[in-house]
């Protein structure tokens, strides 16, 4: 605890300072809208370059409170233009919502304009890489998001060319799509290898799986009666339980597996980490999952058949044992399956804002 309390200390102290640091901005803001006037202070905010230096290292809230403040901002296509290639090239994710939020027509009719956000999203540069996103396959994966997410919005003629630095080259002009994949080839083998290793793994664990609860099906808990070859604890609630988590087991693993295999024989391609490989990865962690808690709960039932008639208590242990692989499988696997989740099926940059200013 004692450990513990410094590093507390410093977290509080950090998240005081920043909402002390946006009060000050909000009154530095409030106040100059009572000394100057709004044309005056758009100037001075549009030459200082104050707004487009805090986007370019992604602080939300300044942005945010100038733009609340002074909506005018927007009407200046100059510095929509330069804010929005910023907040692309720094794959701002929250500042892209926050500029999506009001529809600005000059930003997906103008052809330069589109032309510059498809070369800031082709553009591979160490700020691609934020904090919150962890992974390469997850980084791959949001980089693609970011292209789709721009090429929408640009007519055919904007996506299909990139400008040579040297016109008087014959060099054939490439396509957006091919700078991208270009300039990401070392993220793409890295996500690719941390695909397979990890199918891999679990494809190994989904066979044990498969094994033990295949086995326990044919060795079932009492054995059978001689003469007829019922099982001799047929009756028995328990037995029902056994049987039907055994046979939920061996099947949740035996699609577990092929959902590992289906990524270990992809032809990975780039668009592959879109949607495809996450997809199957989500799928083949979550009937891992399901197969290790119905063979643990095949388990107990087991234990619980064989002990009952002497041990009337048993259940309690056996359920608290079986419980904990479960859990700890859990807060190990749980955040990346989350997060996979999430990044899949509901990304930040496809949730829509509601507008701040009026």
């Amino acid at each position: 605890m004692l450990c513990a309390a410094p590093f507390i200390k410093r977290i509080g102290e950090s998240k005081l300072r920043h909402k002390c640091s946006l009060e000050f901005a909000n009154l530095a803001l409030t106040e100059k809208k009572t000394q100057m006037k709004t044309p005056e202070i758009l100037e001075f905010l549009l030459a200082s370059g104050i707004v487009l230096e805090a986007a370019s290292h992604g602080i939300f809230e300044i942005v945010s409170l100038c733009l609340k403040h002074f909506p005018e901002l927007m009407w200046d296509e100059n510095f929509t233009k330069e804010l929005m290639k910023e907040v692309v090239s720094g794959r701002h994710v929250e500042l892209f919502r926050l500029v999506n939020a009001h529809h600005i027509p000059y930003l997906t009719n103008d052809t330069w304009t589109k032309h510059g956000l498809m070369k800031a999203v082709t553009e591979w540069s160490p700020r691609c890489a934020t904090l919150d996103v962890s992974g390469a396959v997850f980084l791959m994966q949001r980089e693609l998001q970011w292209y789709k997410v721009l090429e929408d919005t640009s007519d055919p003629s904007s996506k299909s060319l990139v400008l040579l630095e040297d016109p008087l080259t014959e060099r054939r002009r490439k396509t957006y799509w091919e700078v991208f994949v270009e300039q990401r080839q070392d993220l793409f083998k890295e996500a690719g290898q941390w695909m397979k290793n990890t199918s891999s793994t679990c494809s190994i664990v989904a066979t044990i799986l498969i094994t033990v609860s295949f086995a326990t099906a044919l060795k079932i808990p009492g054995g059978n009666d001689s003469s007829t070859g019922i099982p001799i604890f047929l009756k028995k609630g328990s037995f029902a339980v056994f049987a039907v988590a055994d046979a939920l087991a061996l099947f949740s693993s035996v699609t577990a597996t092929l959902m590992f295999l289906a990524i270990l024989t992809s032809h990975y391609t780039i668009e592959d980490f879109l949607h495809s490989l996450p997809r199957k990865l989500i799928l083949g962690l979550s009937f891992l999952f399901l197969s290790l808690a119905f063979i643990l709960v095949a388990f107990g039932s087991a234990l619980t058949i064989i002990l009952s008639e002497q041990l009337q208590w048993i259940y309690i242990p056996i359920t608290l044992l079986a419980a904990f692989p479960v859990v700890l499988f859990t807060i190990l696997h749980l955040p990346l399956w989350v997060e996979m989740v999430e990044s899949t099926y509901w990304p930040r940059l496809h949730r829509r804002m509601k507008k701040i200013w009026t």
